[in-house]
């Protein structure tokens, strides 16, 4: 199944491999946000069936953007160099991508999504 995914990533490089990843697992990028303030943005109004977090924005953490996101009950993954100890406790409960990843790490956690989305 084909899914609508937003990325959230301020690293260019992390995210054209992100996207090139997802394609190739056959999702679309709805949009790439790379900056605390578009991220939200987007979370609020965009049309995508899941996202994927970076926990570091700049030196911003994109927790209000998981806010956001929990709200509209769409779920998402966080991707971070720091593991799931860069995860606040509240978020706990949400996949976690290590970086550096590698396709298959990307494709578990979409799986997982899937999953507790069915399941919800």
């Amino acid at each position: 199944m084909s899914l609508r995914i937003l990325v959230v990533e301020d690293e260019m490089t992390i995210a054209l491999l992100m996207e090139d990843m997802l394609m190739e697992l056959g999702h679309q990028v709805v949009d790439l946000a790379m900056r605390l303030s578009q991220a939200e943005e987007l979370a609020k109004k965009a049309d995508f069936d899941m996202a994927i977090l970076d926990v570091n924005l700049d030196g911003r953490k994109s927790f209000p953007v998981a806010d956001i996101l929990t709200g509209r009950g769409i779920p998402f993954a966080f991707a971070t160099g720091y593991g799931i100890t860069g995860i606040e406790p509240a978020y706990g409960g949400s996949p976690v991508i290590t970086k550096p990843f590698l396709i298959d790490d990307l494709k578990v956690a979409i799986e997982t999504l899937s999953s507790h989305n069915r399941a919800a």
